[in-house]
């Protein structure tokens, strides 16, 4: 499945606690794509140990070093039959101090990611570099750039590749995707011990070829990690501004509904003002005629109190008139 190697590129080249996002948003695209097949097998490709990233990062920046490791690892299976002892003494030290370079760099590319490496960690890094100089198959596992998990070598037979690789390494392969390596289409043989010296001096070459291309992707990958983080930056902005919009708009709906239920009860107690004004009207022109009912009888009293004292008067003076004929009489 070339897609899956495409996307196992991809996936193993992310830092191990960005690996299951990538991997589900890799199956989800492939879903999407309607190919459940390859969903299927990517959602089963295992998150890289720490140690395996390391490795896998540093096949990806340093491919030239990691190729003349293996290099210098197929030679030293031929010293074992062509070399003298003292030639392979030799190439025993420099084996050790291309396996010690190299995990130093990638102790520094490591760090480079932002991600420090352990003693433990780095003890795993060399374990798997002497096993790919050990192994051919392994030498291609770790320059494939896929490891899953770290490798050992027990010094007899073949390393043990079982479940150490995500996808088969396909013959031929000596770069990882994005590494800045191209794919030659056979296997890269290497020469035999008699053209040692020049292949020393086209290492040399190699090297300065390679620090150059190396140069060339740092400027890039840092370019585009500027981009990215940018971009990152952009969506968490647009993320905010659309929750604070989202807030705004539910806020909004909320005044509306308090506008309304507002503007419902003023034209309610309108209304009752309205009724009671009308009221207080009506009791006004009733206190009104209470009023005037209350003059009108005051006037009724005082004429009837007047009425009242002269008819007394009268009869005083009636009363008074009889009592004076009936003294005459006597």
């Amino acid at each position: 499945m070339p897609e899956l190697d495409e996307l196992a590129d991809e996936l193993y080249a992310v830092p191990p606690e960005e690996f299951v996002a990538a991997r589900t948003a890799a199956r989800d695209r492939a879903r999407a794509a309607g190919d459940k097949e390859l969903a299927k097998a990517v959602a089963a490709l295992p998150k890289p140990t720490t140690a395996a990233w390391v490795c896998n990062l540093l096949s990806r920046r340093r491919p030239d070093e990691v190729g003349q490791l293996i290099l210098l690892g197929e030679l030293l299976r031929q010293a074992q039959v062509d070399l003298s002892a003292d030639q392979l003494r030799a190439l025993g030290r420099q084996r050790n101090q291309v396996v010690a370079a190299l995990a130093r760099q990638a102790r520094a590319v490591a760090h480079g990611e932002g991600h420090d490496v352990s003693s433990a960690v780095a003890e795993q890094v060399e374990g798997t570099l002497r096993a790919a100089m050990a192994d051919p198959d392994a030498g291609q596992a770790l320059l494939a750039g896929r490891l899953t998990t770290a490798l050992t070598y027990s010094g007899l037979g073949p390393v043990d590749l079982s479940g150490a690789v995500a996808t088969p390494v396909r013959a031929g392969r000596t770069a990882p995707a994005g590494s800045g390596v191209a794919e030659p289409a056979t296997t890269v043989r290497p020469p035999s011990p008699a053209h040692a010296a020049d292949g020393q001096q086209d290492a040399e070459e190699c090297r300065r070829e390679a620090e150059e291309r190396r140069r060339q992707e740092e400027d890039r990958r840092r370019e585009e990690e500027r981009r990215r983080r940018e971009l990152e930056q952009a969506r968490r902005d647009a993320e905010e501004a659309a929750g604070v919009a989202r807030d705004a708009a539910a806020a909004a709906e909320d005044a509306e509904q308090q506008l309304v239920a507002a503007t419902d009860r003023r034209d309610e107690l309108q209304e009752q003002a309205a009724r009671l004004a009308e009221e207080l009207r009506r009791l006004e022109r009733r206190a009104g005629e209470a009023v005037t009912a209350v003059g009108h009888a005051e006037h009724r009293r005082d004429a009837a109190v007047r009425r009242a004292e002269t008819a007394a008067a009268i009869r005083d003076r009636a009363a008074a008139r009889v009592e004076q004929l009936a003294a005459g009489a006597d």
